[in-house]
């Protein structure tokens, strides 16, 4: 048979049973009918609670499909601005020009980005939060003590902190990269983390569930005491990041 006869063929049965393809059946849709036929109070609350987890799975899934879309255009970030602690120098992105950057790209795919801060005496935590057109949001936090390098007085110290905690939340949340990836270098070059540091970053590895071997091939090393003491704050992100999306 044709595929011209089946489709008359097709067209005929649906003529003669007068049924078309059946209408697809959706949480809203089960609402309206509800509606319509005035169904009884609870049923109606289950069929509301119903819509609105369907509503909410409906946006991750377009925030998860955005997002993904937005990384994938994500250029590596410059490091166009050099900081000085002491006698020691490092490079690190500009939060202006990483915003520049990013802006366009997220707008293209819906998709926003936002700080909230609060600070207890000197500490400050940033949270960044990635917000999509359809509702969904995603966020994560970094806090830290003001930085007091430099000779900086007291609303410098909290200032430099914040941006920092800025720059690293929003580049965590998207996953961005940075061209020359030395920030912190004024940690010590070639120098290694503390034994102190290194329970602290296995016992947040315990906390959110990491896979450690994966960390370790991300950093190159063998084994967590010989992560480069310039990395470690980036590995705190990283595993912060994780740890507000759990």
């Amino acid at each position: 048979m044709t595929s011209a006869a089946r489709y008359r063929r097709s067209a005929a049965t649906i003529r003669l049973t007068g049924r078309g393809p059946a209408p697809t059946i959706t949480p809203l849709s089960l609402l309206s009918s509800a509606l319509d036929r005035g169904v009884d109070e609870q049923v109606l609350s289950q069929l509301i609670s119903l819509h609105e987890r369907s509503s909410a799975e409906d946006a991750r899934r377009a925030f998860e499909t955005a997002l993904t879309a937005a990384k994938a255009e994500l250029p590596v970030i410059a490091k166009t601005q050099i900081a000085s602690i002491g006698a020691k120098h490092y490079r690190h992105e500009d939060l202006a020009e990483i915003a520049r950057t990013i802006s366009p790209i997220l707008a293209r795919h819906g998709l926003a980005y936002r700080f909230r801060s609060n600070s207890e005496g000197e500490r400050v935590t940033i949270t960044c939060v990635i917000s999509h057109r359809n509702g969904h949001s995603e966020e994560n936090s970094l806090s830290a003590g003001a930085d007091h390098s430099g000779d900086k007085n007291a609303i410098q110290a909290i200032g430099s902190t914040l941006t920092y905690l800025q720059r690293m939340t929003l580049k965590a949340a998207l996953g961005l990269a940075a061209a020359d990836d030395d920030d912190g270098k004024a940690a010590g070059v070639g120098e290694t983390i503390t034994r102190q540091q290194t329970r602290e970053l296995l016992a947040l590895i315990d906390e959110v569930g990491g896979e450690r071997e994966a960390l370790l091939r991300f950093f190159k090393i063998k084994a967590f005491a010989e992560l480069p003491a310039r990395r470690f704050r980036q590995a705190l992100v990283m595993l912060n990041a994780r740890k507000g999306r759990a």
